[in-house]
């Protein structure tokens, strides 16, 4: 969600102030409020890689009394086309995919090979068609509620009078992504030495891995995973100081805050979805066998994260301007 945002940009610069809803499963609404280009979000009642035609159908009808010019679909997925088709929508641009042509009337083919990142193929779906993307994208920039914020750091009982440092050991796709919870709780030491309090952040999945983290680093860390929800996580990361984080969404949303941050990759790659951000510091060993892309390391060893030690992450963090 926080790399289609430079295709809603483009979307506006093209339209002038074009009207934007956003289709998406109700768990990203707290980030889609986040948006100022979008108007509203649409809750999609589909879990993924459900079908359920006649809920489709249903949501569909709902919306053809809005008479939306164009839909862009950005899942390459038969099933995502759907709805648009349904609902009427006369302009409908996606690309090519699980054998939809007939569902688009805009139906691109694959972006260029010079347009790697998954955030550019998303805004050359905003131009017209056969018009070129100019980079670099459109910055990123989300809402943060002030007063919440401060409702939240007050009710969390957080230190404010030291500057904050986020850790985010979490990532939904699987372990291969994931630094190991030992390195975080020895980075957390390490920050803590320096004088920043240290926040974990994260989903109730990740409550127990920051419980294991704030054990290993001897009490210096808060361990606040599964203790907010999306929208006060995005309020909470604006309150720090600088992100440590996994290839993750926490990591998107941290680079969308314009926070300093280091980016760890392992079985992923920051050629495809890189923080969106230019305060952002990248860290991969580059090993052969990575990326592999794969949910858990294939070859058993993780050399990726394993070997990606917590005094080289400390060293990229600029303690000096913070």
């Amino acid at each position: 969600m926080v790399l289609a945002q430079p295709m809603l940009k483009l979307l506006r610069a093209r339209h002038g102030e074009p009207v934007i809803d956003v289709l998406a499963p109700g768990w990203t609404r707290p980030l889609v409020e986040r948006l100022p280009e979008v108007r509203r979000a649409i809750d999609m009642p589909v879990g993924h890689g459900e079908l359920r035609i006649a809920a489709r159908w249903k949501l569909a009808r709902g919306l053809r009394s809005e008479s939306y010019d164009q839909a862009i679909v950005l899942p390459n997925t038969f099933k995502s086309a759907l709805v648009p088709l349904f609902a009427g929508i006369p302009v409908r641009t996606g690309y090519i995919g699980e054998a939809r042509y007939a569902l688009l009337t805009d139906a691109r083919r694959p972006a260029p090979e010079r347009l790697l990142q998954l955030a550019q193929r998303y805004g050359e779906l905003a131009l017209a068609r056969g018009d070129t993307l100019r980079l670099p994208l459109p910055p990123l920039g989300l809402r943060v509620d002030e007063a919440a914020r401060r409702a939240l750091l007050a009710r969390l009982d957080l230190d404010r009078q030291r500057p904050a440092a986020a850790l985010c050991p979490g990532a939904e796709y699987g372990p291969a992504k994931r630094w190991p919870a030992r390195h975080f709780a020895e980075l957390a030491q390490g920050i803590a030495a320096r004088g920043c309090a240290v926040w974990l952040i994260g989903s109730p999945k990740d409550s127990q891995l920051g419980s294991e983290i704030a054990r290993a680093a001897g009490g210096v860390c808060r361990n606040l995973c599964g203790q907010t929800t999306l929208g006060e996580a995005i309020d909470l990361l604006s309150a720090t100081a600088f992100v440590v984080t996994n290839d993750s969404g926490l990591m998107h949303i941290a680079a969308a805050l314009g926070k300093p941050q280091v980016a760890l990759y392992g079985s992923s790659s920051p050629e495809f979805t890189p923080p969106l951000s230019p305060n952002a510091r990248i860290l991969t060993l580059e090993l052969p066998c990575s990326p592999c892309f794969k949910r858990e390391c294939p070859l058993g060893h993780f050399n990726c994260m394993n070997q990606l030690a917590p005094d080289r992450v400390l060293e990229e963090i600029d303690f000096d301007r913070i």
